[in-house]
């Protein structure tokens, strides 16, 4: 890291020309979609690159480890399996955990796709066989290129525990995905990972001031009464601080530990005036969009 606290740029990672059914560079660089698949797991599409988020897809009624020896059950049907999905470049993962990166995920997400998350998940994965895992520090930023396009990737703050647990609970980062035509920004879209509310996620705005979309993950889980993700008051919070032009809320209601429901959040929402338009999607539903246009968002 340099003395500012940003590290080093990374050599650039060239990615293989997109399947010609998929667009690539022949799709508008600022045409968008994003679907919700379930959980935290979202596939987006933007400017010839595709995206997943945290692969979970179990089935309903399957259960995910979710460490110490815990078990828990999912409520929800994900809108589609990995073989419904297209062809992906990358694949952005917060951190490990069962109702992250599945054993679904594991057994048929290909070896070869770029995995983008935080160190400890990344030595994981490395045992399981991925060959190309990108850990990044808080921070760090890789870039992927296709052409005179580019999808970066950098690292944002995030805490998963009250720091007295942070032993026992793995680490995680949020992600910020830049993506740009001809060095020129076309969006940015703040993922926040599984995060609590914390003064780190200051600097977030104080680095990015324009943050078009942010897939903000809720759901006020507890385990044994201690808040481990935000509830409807700490998103709310989250967002008038960083200030997205667009919030789409994931990862509420798919399992019994996720404590507070969408509904108080979009009520939250709505009486505080938040200046953000929060955009909820329903699991299997595809939101298109056209980056920089007010009506779209």
């Amino acid at each position: 890291m340099t003395e500012e606290g940003t590290a080093p740029p990374r050599p650039d990672i060239e990615l293989a020309p997109a399947p010609a059914a998929e667009g690539g560079e022949g799709e508008s660089a600022r045409h968008g979609e994003l679907t919700f698949i379930g959980t935290a797991t979202v596939l987006l599409r933007f400017g010839g690159f595709t995206v997943l988020t945290d692969p979970n897809f179990l089935h309903s009624g399957e259960k995910a480890d979710i460490g110490l020896g815990l078990r828990v059950r999912r409520l929800t049907e994900p809108a589609m399996q990995v073989r419904n999905l297209p062809p992906l470049d990358l694949l952005v993962l917060s951190h490990f955990h069962g109702d992250h990166f599945d054993r679904t995920a594991e057994r048929d997400l290909p070896r070869d796709l770029p995995i983008v998350t935080e160190p400890h998940a990344g030595r994981i994965l490395r045992r399981k066989g991925f060959e190309r895992v990108v850990p990044l520090e808080t921070w760090e930023r890789q870039r992927f290129t296709r052409g005179e396009r580019s999808c970066s990737v950098e690292s944002l703050p995030g805490r998963h525990s009250p720091r007295l647990l942070g032993p026992v609970v793995p680490p995680v980062m949020g992600s910020l995905l830049e993506f740009a035509d001809r060095g020129r920004t076309t969006l940015r879209v703040y993922v926040t990972g599984d995060t609590l509310y914390d003064e780190r996620l200051g600097e977030i705005p104080a680095r990015h001031p324009e943050i078009d979309l942010c897939v903000i993950h809720l759901g006020g889980t507890r385990l044994a009464g201690v808040l481990l993700t935000m509830d409807d008051a700490q998103g709310v919070r989250t967002l008038e601080l960083v200030k997205p032009r667009v919030a789409v809320p994931v990862h509420f209601d798919d399992y019994a530990i996720f404590r507070s429901p969408l509904e108080k959040f979009l009520r939250r929402a709505r009486d505080t005036g938040l200046s953000t338009r929060v955009r909820e999607l329903r699991r299997g539903e595809t939101w298109a969009f056209e980056a920089g246009n007010e009506e779209a968002a």
